[in-house]
């Protein structure tokens, strides 16, 4: 783009940021401009109010301060940041704004600001920020207290317990008599190639064309699954009465002596692997709780800013309408994940907001 003239405050208010930006690559200079906070206020670090609000380019009637240059820099990681020490940079950037400015006029003359995925993609922002507004006060999870910390965990200890889990594989068969030849020949020779070739010739779960990459003794896997009634370890795929049969054993591996009928089959059950059960103690279990105790401030808080909110402005639901919404064909063939293997998968703490 051509060059422009900028008026001699803004000048002076571009090189002023210049070395603002030095201090911030220099730390020797100034202690207080590296720390970079997040939240510096409405005027820009190492900047005066009056440079600030230095005009740095005008877009019709739109107009680009300094205090915007130096706030998107700002919000930058700090390693890109420090490219715009150049003033060649800082330049280019500019005209990177004005070319926004340049194309958001020109959406809102062609009416591209009242299109419905527009304005859906500015509600999205908008939500974001308030959730954000909602959040700036919450404490980093480093700031709770090791009282607060063991609080937690003497409360909730069942968070940290991980039980015993057992991997189950199984020649399913659907007559008796059958079940009981295969079992007999399973106890006779319990190696996993007898195993495998026992799976692969009689159970009914068999694959027509059996998986070179399977090992042997993982041929009729079932998965794994905890002691019986604790959902911890809960395995919707392994029926209970097969749950229970392989909690009775003890070696690894082993086939249960006797038949285990479930779900109108007869199972050959073998016990092919096992983890002991085990509680992290509170050391072990600190950083993770932090981060509990912070995604808890921020959901109360986010709670607390929508009931105030439903109570704000009237909300009306017309539940008949909602039931008369069609789904297309295709998002009727989805396989959701919520609805295979029992639901949905164990819920586990993320890192934070």
């Amino acid at each position: 783009m051509p060059n422009r003239r900028f008026p001699s405050l803004a000048c002076t208010a571009l090189a002023a940021l210049g070395c603002s930006l030095a201090l911030v690559a220099l730390p020797a200079c100034n202690d207080k401009a590296l720390e970079l906070p997040p939240d510096a206020g409405a005027v820009p670090e190492g900047l005066t109010a009056e440079q600030a609000a230095a005009v740095v380019a005008k877009v019709g009637d739109r107009t680009i301060t300094l205090g915007d240059v130096a706030a998107h820099i700002g919000s930058l990681n700090p390693y890109y940041r420090l490219r715009f020490q150049s003033k060649e940079l800082r330049r280019k950037l500019v005209d990177e704004m004005i070319d926004v400015e340049l194309l958001a006029i020109e959406a809102r003359r062609l009416g591209l600001d009242k299109d419905p995925r527009t304005e859906e993609a500015i509600r999205q922002v908008l939500r974001d920020a308030m959730l954000a507004e909602a959040r700036k006060d919450v404490p980093d999870p480093s700031a709770f207290s090791a009282a607060e910390v063991r609080a937690y965990y003497e409360a909730n200890r069942d968070r940290f317990r991980e039980p015993e889990r057992r991997r189950v594989a199984a020649i399913v068969l659907g007559k008796r008599e059958d079940a009981e030849k295969v079992l007999a020949q399973a106890l006779e020779d319990k190696s996993a190639e007898a195993w495998s070739k026992l799976y692969l010739a009689s159970s009914e779960t068999a694959p027509p064309k059996p998986g070179a990459q399977t090992p042997a003794e993982l041929q009729g896997d079932l998965g794994i699954v905890g002691p019986p009634g604790d959902a911890k370890a809960a395995n919707p795929k392994i029926p209970e009465a097969v749950q229970r049969a392989v909690f009775t054993l003890t070696d690894v591996p082993t086939v249960h002596g006797e038949l285990v009928e479930a779900d109108g089959k007869f199972f050959v059950v073998r016990l092919v692997g096992r983890t002991a059960g085990y509680t992290r103690n509170l050391e072990e279990s600190d950083k993770n709780i932090r981060i509990i105790l912070r995604q808890e401030r921020v959901r109360a808080r986010e709670e607390a800013m929508f009931a105030e909110l439903r109570q704000r402005f009237p909300i009306e639901i017309d539940e008949q309408a909602l039931k008369s919404v069609a789904i297309p064909e295709a998002v009727d063939r989805v396989d959701a994940y919520w609805e295979r293997d029992g639901g949905a998968p164990a819920e586990k703490p993320d890192a934070g907001p």
